[in-house]
């Protein structure tokens, strides 16, 4: 004769079988709208990590002309460097002088 312990494990068996086809059933049949979403959330995605590197490259090529500018203007420039330097020493000796 069974025990009560054998007829629960052999309905807990049965139980977790169903479960696994009814699982794999519903697996197959949502695959489609699965892939269907996955691909329509990538595609959103890709629309805003390309509107977001537009953006950036928009503001670097901004700091970029401003950074190019004030080269060419020559506030920055080693020569106007030099050459402030130069007449600032110029001026000291000058005080020295004196």
């Amino acid at each position: 004769m069974r025990t009560n312990v054998e007829t629960k494990f052999s309905y807990f068996l049965v139980g977790l079988c169903l479960g696994a086809v009814g699982g794999l059933i519903s697996a197959l049949l949502a695959r489609k709208e699965t892939r269907d979403l996955l691909r329509e959330r990538s595609a959103k995605s890709l629309e805003y990590l390309n509107q977001q590197g537009n953006k950036l490259r928009k503001t670097t090529e901004g700091i970029v002309g401003k950074g190019k500018a004030m080269l060419n203007q020559g506030c920055c420039s080693s020569e106007a460097a030099t050459g402030n330097g130069a007449q600032a020493q110029a001026q000291e000796k000058a005080k020295a002088e004196l």
